[in-house]
């Protein structure tokens, strides 16, 4: 699968800054998918447990209390007030 780039950010720094192949989690909309080419798109999160998939096959799941999403180039940011990992390889 092809990547992208995935930044995870908090008040605490960054949590995650690596390449992933896919990312989920709910926008304002509904739940959204994330993959390599993606649309560019700005969105806000709505509270919700995120997946992120490596391109080895890990699966890493963290909680967000909300925040903006945006979609550029094959780079995608999360910006969380509130981000921690539930399982983390």
């Amino acid at each position: 699968m092809n990547a992208f780039r995935l930044t995870v950010s908090s008040p605490n720094g960054n949590l995650f800054d690596e390449e992933a192949v896919f990312l989920r989690l709910r926008g304002v909309e509904g739940e959204l998918a994330i993959m390599a080419g993606h649309v560019p798109f700005v969105t806000v999160v709505k509270p919700c447990d995120c997946k992120i998939e490596l391109d080895d096959g890990t699966e890493m799941i963290g909680h967000t209390e909300g925040g903006v999403l945006s979609v550029a180039s094959n780079r995608v940011t999360l910006l969380s007030g509130s981000f921690a990992w539930k399982e983390k390889a």
